[in-house]
């Protein structure tokens, strides 16, 4: 059996598979088996692949549908998988040949550590470097994700995790199967941040190793699953059904609860002055505050009252009654 399984699911990354398999095959650690799990591209990515489809390393599954979710084809991946240790590469990104040889003995000498994972390069549809990830969590810490460390994964969840995704790329992060599959997989029924709560459910398992030194390559472009899914609200839907899951399961700080609830809404507003959330993405996200507690569904209600009385934008009749005939109801 290989110590490693590499799965890189693939939608129509055609233009970037060979350069993403190819970085996995030259990796300086080479115990491992690669699952291309294709799921029904429309491009040429089949032709692409089809230079690999002899290796001994390389398993490939093509489905005839496409399922519309990348963490269905996570748990797909990983359901075929034999290895102990779980990379998904995602097939628009791009390694080191050094992250295996880097990651693996972490996880190897630390039986209290889960996951693994290294410091990311941002680049560009070409694969030019654009910036580190530093620019991610320096609002965090500026010198935190500049040293290799090991943290309690529960600490990392209530300090770190609670108020951002700060392992932003799945192809950087190497995990142990069975600790996935005790955390019961990755979520299927979200679009974006399916990757960010299953970080939370296995470290509220596990501890957590960072490498500091920057292996992994995140590209980013028009069409990825990042890019896209920022239009609509679904970020931010998604960003509060986090919230939700991480405040049911452990006891938050007040002064990080604060913080979370007032990022949630001044994104939420910022993306609605722009026009990117339509009046009906705006109720969904209005439907899901109400789980939360009151104190951020009433700064939604009062300043959606604001907004959308102003004439910015076309008053939304079944969100203005909502919200009227809650703020009416409170007393102050």
């Amino acid at each position: 059996m290989p110590k490693v399984s590499v799965i890189i699911p693939n939608y129509n990354h055609a233009p970037y598979l060979e350069q993403r398999i190819h970085s996995v095959l030259e990796q300086t650690y080479q115990d491992f088996e690669i699952l291309f799990l294709d799921d029904a591209s429309t491009d040429n990515s089949r032709e692409v692949f089809a230079q690999f489809a002899g290796h001994p390393k390389v398993q490939a599954i093509f489905n005839e549908q496409n399922t519309r979710s990348p963490f269905k084809q996570w748990n797909k991946g990983i359901r075929n998988a034999t290895g102990d240790y779980v990379w998904i590469a995602e097939s628009d990104d791009f390694a080191d040949p050094k992250l295996l040889e880097t990651l693996v003995p972490i996880l190897d000498a630390n039986l209290n550590v889960g996951l693994a994972y290294c410091q990311s390069w941002k680049v560009d549809s070409q694969g030019e470097i654009i910036t580190s990830f530093h620019y991610w969590t320096d609002d965090l810490d500026e010198q935190r994700w500049r040293n290799n460390y090991l943290n309690h994964g529960l600490d990392e969840c209530k300090n770190y995790l609670a108020i951002k995704n700060i392992i932003p790329n799945a192809s950087a992060v190497l995990f142990r199967r069975s600790l996935f599959e005790q955390a019961g997989y990755a979520e299927e029924s979200m679009f974006l941040c399916g990757d960010w709560i299953t970080w939370i459910k296995l470290l509220l398992l596990t501890d957590v190793a960072f490498a500091a030194e920057p292996l992994n390559y995140f590209r980013y472009h028009s069409s990825s699953v990042r890019s896209k899914s920022q239009q609509g609200g679904l970020e931010i839907y998604e960003k509060m059904q986090v919230f939700l899951f991480l405040k049911g399961e452990i006891e938050l700080s007040e002064e990080i609860s604060s913080l979370v609830k007032s990022k949630l809404i001044e994104e939420l507003f910022f993306r609605i002055r722009r026009g990117e959330i339509t009046s009906k993405g705006i109720l969904k996200i209005y439907n899901l505050s109400k789980r939360i507690e009151t104190f951020i569904e009433l700064r939604l209600l009062i300043q959606l009252v604001a907004y959308l009385s102003s004439g910015v934008r076309r008053k939304t009749d079944s969100l203005i009654h909502q919200t009227q005939t809650f703020i009416n109801g409170l007393k102050f």
